[in-house]
């Protein structure tokens, strides 16, 4: 049986910030203020390239804020993603140890061994959206198996971004590519084999 993939998906601008995509109020951490930045792009071919995302078969991988984020929303619209709440979340936090969202499992320990201790066990792919400090602790332990980025024609100036300085180099290969009438980048990238690799 083949190992469950870490599946990282992200909305990045130019500039590399993914905070705070889909409304004002979504992640104000830090004073950022610019959230909702996505808004203007959205076109029907965008939204169906999320939809058949969303309707896959998954399980999520978040960080603490996002976890808290979405824990307050999806259960409330669950008509519109029902797979977020059925999914098994896996949640790391290093205060925070039990939530009242549904199939929420708190990571204890170490991150990168809980995540080895994921992938190797049955189940479906794990999903991460947001949660750039998870993101940034996979790359630094080369468990991103791929990298499905929306990249907006936007530069926001200030907020979390997806890769930090401590990553380590790391090779992808573009696995699928497409770029949408307004402008939008949508593309997949997968680690690279271990053949091709320095």
């Amino acid at each position: 049986m083949d190992e469950r993939k870490v599946i990282v998906l992200e909305h990045l601008s130019l500039d590399g910030v993914i905070q705070g995509p889909g409304g004002p109020e979504e992640d104000t951490s830090d004073g950022f203020s610019h959230g909702g930045w996505t808004g203007p792009f959205s076109d029907p071919i965008l939204n169906a390239y999320f939809k058949e995302r969303m309707n896959q078969d998954f399980d999520l991988l978040l960080g603490r804020r996002t976890y808290d984020i979405w824990a307050s929303y999806w259960p409330a619209h669950k008509e519109i993603w029902p797979q977020a709440n059925s999914a098994t979340k896996y949640i790391a936090s290093r205060t925070v140890k039990k939530g009242e969202w549904a199939r929420s499992v708190f990571l204890q320990g170490d991150l990168a061994d809980g995540v080895r201790g994921i992938k190797s066990r049955p189940g479906p792919d794990l999903h991460v959206w947001g949660s750039s400090q998870v993101v940034q602790e996979l790359l630094r332990h080369d468990l991103i198996d791929e990298l499905r980025l929306v990249i907006y024609p936007v530069v926001i100036g200030s907020g979390k971004r997806l890769f930090a300085e401590s990553a380590i180099p790391l090779a992808f290969e573009v696995a699928e590519s497409a770029t949408t009438p307004r402008g939008v980048l949508v593309l997949r990238y997968r680690r690279s084999p271990p053949s091709s690799r320095r």
